[in-house]
């Protein structure tokens, strides 16, 4: 693991991957959802040189997977996630959608 987690980090980043290991996600995927959590709390508490605007407003990734778990809320990406595709897709008159217009946009395109 990185040399700027705390030990506590790793041993969060362990139990994050052999979770999602039992749950079904191959090596490689839950690799990458333990480092993400992991970087994301630490962006969170500022431990990190870089961080996206998205990682450091949102909630942590252990609330938000308790809050959309096992509810009718819709599920998926942000509306800073779609926005920040859109821009990649170069998609016109972006910073005026709305969420679900984003979405739809990006479906189009």
């Amino acid at each position: 693991m990185p040399k700027e987690w705390t030990n506590k980090q790793e041993r969060q980043y362990e139990h994050i991957k052999e979770s999602a290991e039992e749950r079904g996600a191959g090596e490689k995927r839950a690799k990458e959802i333990g480092a993400r959590t992991v970087n994301k709390n630490r962006a969170q508490a500022g431990q990190s040189r870089t961080a996206s605007r998205t990682s450091t407003r949102d909630i942590s990734p252990q609330r938000r997977g308790g809050l959309r778990s096992g509810t009718d809320k819709p599920k998926g990406r942000t509306r800073d996630q779609l926005y920040n595709e859109a821009k990649s897709r170069n998609i016109k008159g972006r910073s005026k959608m709305t969420k679900n217009e984003l979405a739809e946009a990006l479906d189009r395109s």
